[in-house]
Formats: structure tokens, sequence, C-alpha cells
């Protein structure tokens, strides 16, 4: 039966209607949020999938452009594979839905949500994640819900819920946090410095307004909620843990699992496992599932270990960050490039410079960001976890943490104006034990500077995890999680910033929810490791950017013409600038302003083409002084070109102080002579003369002088 429900949320009505479309999904939620509209579902499979120890969630986030009136662009007019900005908010819907489904649940199930119409005042991506939310919650699926997101930016010191494209263009601060009732349950943030208290302000904000709205989604559950479907629970049996202690006693699994070498601890838990295999080798039901419970045996183990006894895997203490190093200029003929290695996690970044023109061109569904000046990618190969598999180009990840990373530093990236460069970071990794995204950060940071693009601030980033025990107040947080604390705990909480305060957040959690205590700790906790990684580590390698971009950098030139004058600097069908190009082997590129930049290698090269274009458009004046190479001789004089497409004549009595009866006695063709304007002759040609332009460009540096 159909029905519709609606809320006021941030000044605009956001509207549900529940039984009205897709019918056959478990639940289906089309929303309309002013003028957007998404359809939101949830679906799931009857049965759980064999041979899995996961639950297999998949998020899509599908844009239509005919949403906001678009054909698609190239050969093929269908919508291809997912944008970068469509696998970003898939990534954003999963991380806080995907604790509150049951741990033991194993069918399939797929969280669907095609953005139809887009409306600039409200934002689809938060529009699909509470419709995601809500398609769940009324549902038969079981979900320990319900959740809520909001977003929220900062303009001039306030604090603005929901903001539209227009204000987030401006906003210092571009914040989405989801929660259940009690708890924030996910965290993502960029952000322009903003210090660590107003962050958590501005968190707790988002909170409030996400409890309005799951009391609306709690209205909306009683009326049209089914009952939630009865399931083939995947846990482990407690038989099978019992009788694992008795073979590999908790003494000897703690022994296995703390060593702060990775391959060692995995060498030990291999042999563990075959001691287990071998005792089970009749129960065949058992076998079936004893990597799963071998995980879990780890994971009680070391969780145990860290909660009661603060003791980490690799012997750390709780706030003690893993060895350090970091340099620069590790790859020649590259623009710049930086190494940083933290533990058993090392990423090399390299860094490219390229002009303005070479920005990526996006085309999405938001209509006020149609390129980007700025690129971090980031690379994950199997070797650097020690696995053999192919290449398949980057995954959702790989996609993820490159936009974190790039998230972290544009607040420090300089302008256009300022350095007007196209830049592309790309981050390999080398060796991974945790936080790659954020070694990646402060890779970039150190290969930015060491490129020479003038960067604001130094930016670091760090990752913080959490073991929780059975009550709130019972938890350890840890400074600089390893992959194996990431694994087995419940948070990895990634902030990247620079000294004034936070320009990144990526939280994602594994159980209900944090404290308000938590989150204040864990964003605290990071800045003292990010401050003391700048000081005692990048700085060392690295303490500024260059003055000047290196040698095999492109070097940019930039003029400023009057914008009516564009057409005489292409020349017809391109003929001018082409030929500038061709003569000079530089690039050229001209914005609708008249902003021109000249991009080359070769300085002398550079400053003919930025000679040329200037020639070109130049009112030619009386008294001004040119060079030009004679390309045409003629019985009355000589014909010059200043710059392509730009010529002039110097009639023959203007040649020479004495009387010549032949132009050739004095040029010929190709000869490159000085010049100064007489004006317009009787025809209406720019008029020189050779004869009179030493003393004219005499009188001028007196003039100057």
């Amino acid at each position: 039966m159909y029905k519709s429900f609606s809320m006021e949320l941030a000044g605009r009505t956001l509207t549900v209607d529940v039984g009205r479309v897709a019918a056959q999904a478990n639940g289906a939620a089309f929303m309309h949020y002013g003028d957007t509209v998404v359809l939101s579902t949830a679906t799931a499979s009857d049965a759980p999938r064999e041979g899995i120890d996961f639950f297999p969630l998949s998020v899509e986030y599908e844009e239509k452009l005919y949403a906001v009136g678009k054909i698609p662009g190239g050969f093929n007019k269908r919508e291809g594979k997912a944008s970068e900005n469509a696998i970003l908010t898939s990534r954003v819907i999963d991380r806080p839905m995907r604790p509150l489904f049951p741990k033991d649940y194993r069918n399939d199930v797929t969280l669907n949500n095609m953005v139809m119409s887009v409306d600039p005042e409200c934002s689809p991506e938060l529009t699909a994640m509470l419709g995601s939310a809500i398609a769940t919650a009324i549902s038969d699926i079981p979900f320990n819900g319900p959740c809520a997101t909001t977003q929220v930016g900062l303009i001039n010191g306030e604090f603005v819920i929901n903001p539209n494209a227009a204000q987030n263009a401006v906003s210092d601060l571009k914040l989405t946090v989801a929660s259940t009732r009690e708890k924030v349950i996910m965290i993502e943030a960029g952000a322009n410095e903003i210090p660590e208290a107003k962050m958590v302000e501005a968190i707790y904000e988002a909170h409030k307004v996400n409890q309005q709205v799951i009391a609306f989604i709690d209205k909306i559950v009683a009326e049209c909620g089914k009952p939630k479907h009865s399931y083939e629970s995947c846990a482990i049996p407690e038989e099978l843990f019992a009788a694992m202690k008795e073979i590999v006693t908790p003494e000897e699994m703690e022994t296995a699992v703390f060593t702060d070498e990775k391959q060692v601890r995995e060498e030990n838990i291999r042999a563990v496992k075959e001691k287990l295999a071998e005792a089970f080798a009749e129960k065949e039901d058992w076998l079936a599932v004893l990597d799963e419970a071998l995980y879990q045996y780890q994971k009680k183990t070391v969780r145990k270990m860290i909660l009661k006894d603060h003791k980490r895997p690799d012997g750390r203490e709780i706030t003690q960050i893993r060895p350090l190093a970091a340099e620069v200029d590790i790859i020649p003929r590259v623009h710049g490039s930086a190494m940083f290695t933290r533990g058993q996690t090392q990423i090399c970044n390299v860094c490219t410079l390229a002009p303005l023109s070479d920005a990526q061109r996006l085309d999405g569904l938001d209509e006020n960001e149609t390129s980007k000046r700025y690129m971090h990618h980031y690379n994950f190969p199997a070797y650097s976890v020690g696995e053999t598999k192919p290449s398949r180009g980057p995954g959702r990840r790989e996609i993820g943490h490159g936009a974190l990373a790039e998230r972290a530093l544009i607040p420090v990236l300089p302008s256009e104006e300022e350095f007007p460069y196209a830049i592309r970071t790309v981050s390999e990794t080398f060796e991974s034990n945790g936080s790659t995204s954020m070694a990646s950060t402060c890779a970039s940071c150190m290969s930015l500077m060491a490129a020479g693009v003038p960067i604001k601030k130094m930016v670091a980033g760090i990752s913080c995890g959490l073991v929780t025990g059975e009550t709130d107040d019972d938890y350890v947080l840890l400074t600089d999680i390893q992959g194996l604390e990431d694994f087995f705990g419940d948070m990895d909480f990634k902030v990247t910033g620079t000294d004034v305060g936070i320009t990144a957040i990526q939280m994602d959690i594994k159980i209900h929810g944090l404290t308000r205590e938590i989150v204040e700790g864990a964003i605290a906790r990071c800045r003292e490791a990010r401050m003391y990684i700048m000081e005692n580590c990048m700085s060392k390698a690295i303490a500024a950017p260059r003055p000047e971009v290196g040698p095999y950098a492109p070097k940019i030139i930039q003029i400023q013409i009057d914008p009516s004058k564009i057409g005489d600097v292409v020349g017809q069908r391109g003929k001018t600038i082409n030929a500038i190009i061709d003569e000079t082997g530089v690039k050229i590129d001209i914005t609708d302003d008249g902003a021109v930049s000249v991009c080359g290698t070769d300085k002398a090269m550079m400053d003919k083409a930025v000679r040329y274009i200037q020639t070109i458009v130049t009112d030619f004046e009386e008294g001004q002084i040119f060079t030009g190479k004679v390309i045409s001789i003629k019985e009355f004089g000589a014909f010059l070109e200043f710059a392509p497409g730009k010529e002039g004549m110097v009639h023959i009595s203007k040649i020479c102080k004495e009387r010549i009866n032949r132009v050739e006695d004095v040029l010929t063709l190709g000869d490159v002579v000085k010049v100064v304007c007489l004006g317009k002759d009787k025809m209406g040609r720019i008029s020189f003369s050779i004869k009179d332009a030493k003393e004219a460009e005499a009188k001028l540096k007196e003039q100057e002088q």
C-alpha cells in the first residue's frame, strides 16, 4: 500500500514514498529532497552464499546524467562505469550500515541508489544515504538500525546543515556524519585547517540533527516496516572454540600472535593451523570453518591482551608510533619524489606538473565542478602484502584511499594564480602493514615540496585504533595501528592536518557507534601523533617547498591579453597559434578572460613565444621598436613578419640613410632587422623604418632613464 511521509530538514522538505515503486524489492524508498529524486532499494538473497567468511554487502550509487539534463559524452551514449564520486558515495553509504547487520549473516545484500533528478539545493549523495537507511529499515532484512546521516558546512565561522552546492563551494568544511540513536557511527570530512575543538562541535551538531531524522524513520518503520526474516546463522560453533583451546592454549596463541614481524606472525599462525587441521582431520564440518574459527581465536587473543594488559602485538606502548623514515628525490628525472616509511608500511610518491589544460575533466552530476586540477592516485599491488595476484586496475579501496589523501592536501595547495599548474601525485605502495592512506598523505606532502609546489603548510596523517570492552568506558585507544590491530580492532580513525588544524577525517568502525569521549580522545591522539611525525621525520627530509620547480618540470610564463585579441593570437583555424607552437616547441593555453599560459622547458623558446604573442596583440603606434624577419621583397620595399600572422612594410626610402636603387642590395629573405613604427601609410598598412630604428631606440632608453 502506497504511503507518503514528509519532514522539514534544514529548511527543505524531505519526502519518502513507500509502496509507490519497486514493490518487488525487499525494501524501497522513493526519496524526494527538494527537487532531488533518488530511488533507494534494498534486496537480499534467500539463502547465504556458500564458502565465504564475510558479509557480502554491495552498495551502488548510480548517477543518471538525465538527472541534470545531460547526454553522456564520448561515442557511447549510455552511462558507463561508476565515476569516482559515485564510488566514494557508495563507500560512505556502506561504512555506517555494514556494522549494523548481524555479524553471522551471509546472505547477499545489495543497496542500490539511482539518482533521477538533481536539485543544486539538495545533495543527491545525502538523499541516497538516507534512502539506503530507510529502505533497509523498512525491509525484512535483519538490520540493527536505523541510522541517519547529516552533512555540515562552515561559512564565516557558522555551521550550515546540509549545505547546498553554492554553499559547499565557499565552505571551510565538508563534513558527513552518520549516527545511530545513541552514538556516532561514521565520520568523513574535508576541512580547511579546522581546529580540533571546532571539528568535534561540528560532529555533534550533525549528531543532533541525525536524532530528528531517526525519529522520522522510526515513524515510517512503525507504519510500513516488514517483520525481519529469519536466517541461517554462520556463527562458529562454541564447541569448536573449546576444542581449539585444548589443542592450542591461549598462552600458545598469544606467543604466536605477538611479534613485530608480520611474516613471522603469519608463519606462526600457519603452524597453528596445521596443528589444528591435523587434530580435526576427521571432522569435515569443523575443517570447513577452521579459517574463520582461527581468525576469531586470534582476534579474541589480541583484543584481550590490548584491553586488559595494554599489550600490543609488536610490543609498543599504547601511544607509540612505529619507527619512521623519510627521504626525497629517490626517483631521478621525475618532477618530485619522496618515500615515507612507518614500520612495515612504505609509500613512494611521485609528483608530476603540467599545464592547467591537463587538469582532469569531470562528467558528472555536479555542474559546479567540471574539472579537477589536483589529482592523487593510489596503487596497492599484491607484492606489498606478500601476495600474488594479477593487477586489474584500481578498485574501490584504491580510489577511496587516493581521494582521502587528495582531500588532505587540497587546503594547502597554492591557487592557480599563484602556481598555474595541474598537479598529479601517485602513491605506490611498496609495503603495507596498516594505514597506507596516511603514509600516502605524508609522502605526497614531501613529494609536492620536492617538486617546488609552494604549499602553504606541511600536512601529515595518522590512524588511531580502538578496542572496546563490555561497557562504554571500557576501551583502549591505539596510536598508529598496524594491520593486525585494524583487522581485530573496532575502529580505524584516520586524521590528517597541519599544525593549525584538521584537513581530512575518515572513520571506519565495526561496532554500533562511538561515545563523544572516544571521538574527542581519538582526534586529540591523532594531533599529537601527526605533530610528532612532522617534527621528527618529515621536516628532517625536507623542511619547506623548494623555491622553484626542478629542471625536468615544465616552466610556465603567464601573461594577460585583451580578450578581444584572442582571435588574433589563435588565427584562422588555429593557424597563428600553431605556427608559434611549431617554431618554439612550447604549449600555449588561453582562457576566455585572456589569461595566456606559455609552458615549456626551454626558457629562450618560451620567451620567444611570449614576444610573438605580445607583438600580435599590440596596437602598433608610432615610435614603438620591433624586431622582424624579411619575408618578401618588392621593388618599392620589403615586408617583415614580426610574429606569425603579423606583418608590416618598410619602404625602400626607409631602409638606409643613403639612397639605394634596389632593396636586394641591402636586404635578403630571412634577414632579421630592428625597426621603428612610423604609423600607417596611405593604404592603411603598418609602416616601419630601419634607418631610424637605432636613434629611436636610443631615445626610448634615454627617456626611461
